[in-house]
C-alpha cells in the first residue's frame, strides 16, 4: 500500500509541525534476537500509513540500533513516498557522512554524540567545532541536502550555527521534558520560546526532539513558535506497545493539531 495521503489522517496544514518518526528503538528490539521482528520497515510503513510526516534514524557505529542495511532499506521505503521525509542523523565525524552521501536523505542532522553515548546528551559546541562542520555542510548542500544542527536552547549559539551554513536547528529538549511537570516549566518553555525565537531572527528553521511525549508535546509547541518538525522515537516506540503504531502516530498528530487551537498551560 502507498498511499500518497494517508486513510484516516487529514492532511497538513501549512505550518504545522511535521511528525517525524524515530525508528530506533524498533531496531534496538529488533537485534536483542537473530528472528528480523520486529520488522523495521514494516513499522515505519505504519507510520507513514497512519499520517507520519517522515522516518528519522540514528545510525550509530556499533549498529546496537539501526544498521546500515536498515538505511539502504528505509531509504528505498521512503521513496515510495515522496510525501514523507527520510532525516538521517549522527555524527558527522563518525559514519554519518557516508550513509548520507549513498542515500541522500531530504534531511540530515548532525549530532555531537561520542561513541560510547547510550543516547544524545548535548548540542554542538560551534565555538570549538564550526571550522570542521562549515566543508561538511557545504558538501551536502551541494548534494541537495538540508543540514539541521542538534543544539542547546541558547539563543546566543543560533547565529553561530547560520553561520558554518546550517538551514535549522534541532532544539534538545530533554531539559524541558524533564521540567514539564514541576514549576519550572514556565520558565523552560521561556527558554526555548527564546532560542527558537533567535534561530528563526538568524533565518533558520527550527526542529526539536529527545523526550517529548504524549503528555508534554502540545504544550512545548503552544510555546515554542514555528517549531518546522519534532522527531520522537523512544516515547512513540513505548506507546506502540500499549496502542499499536498506527493509533501512536494518530495520537501524536492529534496532539500536533491540539497545540494549534488549544491554550498554553500555566
Amino acid at each position: 500500500m502507498n498511499p500518497l495521503v494517508a486513510p484516516d489522517a487529514p492532511g497538513r496544514h501549512a505550518g504545522q509541525t511535521a511528525l517525524s518518526v524515530n525508528v530506533n528503538r524498533i531496531a534496538l528490539l529488533r537485534n536483542s534476537r537473530p528472528v528480523g521482528l520486529p520488522d523495521v520497515v514494516r513499522l515505519a510503513t505504519m507510520a507513514l500509513e497512519a499520517g507520519a510526516d517522515g522516518i528519522t534514524v540514528h545510525p550509530r557505529p556499533d549498529a546496537r540500533h539501526v544498521t546500515t542495511q536498515d538505511v539502504f532499506d528505509l531509504a528505498a521505503l521512503l521513496k515510495r513516498w515522496p510525501q514523507a521525509e527520510f532525516n538521517l542523523e549522527g555524527n558527522p565525524f563518525h559514519n554519518l557522512m557516508d550513509l548520507v552521501r549513498a542515500v541522500r536523505p531530504q534531511q540530515a542532522t548532525f549530532v555531537p554524540d561520542s561513541v560510547e553515548q547510550a543516547t544524545s546528551d548535548h548540542g554542538w559546541n560551534l565555538a570549538q567545532d564550526g571550522d570542521r562542520l562549515r566543508p561538511l555542510i557545504d558538501e551536502l548542500h551541494a548534494l541537495g541536502v538540508r543540514v539541521s544542527l542538534f543544539m542547546d536552547p541558547d539563543p546566543a549559539s543560533m547565529a553561530l550555527a547560520r553561520a558554518v551554513g546550517a538551514d535549522r536547528v534541532e532544539l534538545y529538549t530533554e531539559a524541558y521534558a524533564r521540567d514539564h511537570a514541576t514549576s519550572r516549566r514556565t520558565a523552560s518553555l521561556t527558554r526555548y520560546a527564546a532560542a527558537a525565537q533567535a534561530a528563526q531572527a538568524a533565518g533558520l528553521g527550527v526542529n526539536a526532539g529527545h523526550d517529548l511525549n504524549r503528555d508534554n508535546l502540545a504544550d512545548f509547541l503552544r510555546a515554542v513558535p514555528d517549531v518546522a518538525e519534532v522527531s520522537i522515537g523512544h516515547a512513540i516506540a513505548a506507546d506502540a506497545l500499549e496502542f499499536g503504531m498506527a493509533e501512536t502516530v494518530r495520537q501524536y498528530q492529534r496532539c500536533i493539531r491540539l497545540a494549534c487551537t488549544g491554550p498554553v498551560h500555566p
